[in-house]
């Protein structure tokens, strides 16, 4: 059998992509220019995947050898994971160049939330037989003691099946998606919404931990409801089986919901203006619940919270606020016009929020 070759033994090379293929029982052959992180993998002979909250029993990832750039050996790999930074991709298109066998198919996958990372690292491997598809990474890592991995317990990777020119990854828990820009649209509306939903109307509460916001009764409330009209609207509109969608929400919300992984509000509901434009996470999932006549209020009142959202440290926004005010956010940013039910909502909530916030959050979960 041959190996699989995982470039970056990062915290979601050897963290995510590594225990994926160590419970599918591969042999893996991780490359890394870290000199030093190569030789402490070889020299331990495996590393432990915790779980954040004890939800599963630990997995021993020990099936490997690793590599620098110098000694790697792509003669018995065929499936190519790359797990760096997006800025790194180029280089690592150079070193493929130099190592890959122009004789030879090659099927990689990028596991990077960046910018078409695939057509990026594709540009960069010259003159070689190779199929690049991307992946989205939904699994949150972090490094435990500097070696070991504290990891969600998320169970997929979705990759682009057209990229892959055909090709089924030998691993179950890699899924090949058709039509893949329809689910990072879907991964948009359903798992970037709730999180802004989560973000800014925990900031309209006075929360800082945004565990703390995701745990808070009402907040769960309306968690819940816009799930429940994403997930009908998103079926109606792409096809997808129902309980697949119920599924893919119930992962986002039990990251979401993990007190164990520390994150902040303060991070999660940055740059309001990039998660207003008009169809992205807020104004597009709410568009399109309304479009197959659902009920849009919990995102028409995260938007308004957005809206308003204060931020010292981001200067752009405080300038965006200042030129355009709340109807001009709402036209330029939003792209909405003030004819539209949406736009009316919108500003509804914001009257609502500014005479009494918690009310409205309060009647906005019970109804």
């Amino acid at each position: 059998m041959s190996k699989i070759a995982v470039i970056g033994a990062g915290k979601t090379g050897r963290g995510f992509i590594g225990r994926l293929l160590t419970e599918a029982g591969k042999e893996i052959m991780f490359v890394d220019k870290i000199e030093a992180l190569v030789e402490k993998l070889n020299a331990e002979g495996g590393f432990t995947v915790e779980f954040f909250g004890k939800t599963r029993e630990a997995v021993r990832v020990d099936n490997y050898k690793a590599y620098t750039w110098e000694n790697a050996d792509f003669a018995d790999a065929e499936l190519v994971f790359v797990s760096v930074c997006g800025q790194n991709l180029k280089d690592v298109g150079a070193k493929l160049t130099e190592k890959l066998d122009a004789g030879k198919k090659y099927y990689l996958i990028t596991c990077e939330n960046a910018s078409h990372p695939s057509k990026t690292l594709r540009e960069a491997i010259e003159g070689k037989n190779v199929a690049v598809s991307e992946a989205t990474v939904f699994c949150t890592t972090i490094e435990s003691d500097g070696y070991n991995i504290n990891s969600e317990n998320y169970p997929y990777l979705q990759c682009d099946a057209e990229l892959l020119e055909g090709y089924v990854p030998d691993v179950a828990s890699v899924r090949t998606i058709g039509s893949f820009s329809d689910f990072l649209t879907r991964k948009l509306f359903t798992y970037n919404a709730a999180s802004c939903v989560i973000a800014y109307i925990g900031a309209l509460k006075g929360y800082t931990d945004y565990g703390e916001a995701a745990n808070d009764e009402e907040i769960l409330k309306l968690l819940d409801k816009n799930y429940g009209e994403t997930n009908a609207a998103m079926c109606k509109r792409f096809g997808y089986d129902e309980e697949d969608q119920r599924e893919f929400a119930a992962l986002s919300k039990a990251k979401f919901c993990n007190r164990t992984i520390i994150d902040t509000i303060a991070r999660n509901a940055r740059e309001p203006h990039r998660k207003l434009g008009g169809g992205e996470r807020i104004i597009g999932a709410a568009k399109l619940i309304r479009e197959f006549g659902g009920d849009a209020s919990v995102l028409e009142l995260t938007a308004a919270a957005a809206v308003l959202y204060e931020d010292s440290a981001d200067a752009n926004w405080t300038a965006i606020k200042a030129e355009k005010g709340e109807i001009g956010v709402l036209k330029d940013i939003c792209l909405l016009n003030e004819d539209e039910a949406i736009f009316k909502n919108i500003m509804a909530c914001i009257e609502k929020i500014k005479a009494d916030r918690n009310a409205v959050i309060t009647e906005t979960a019970n109804n």
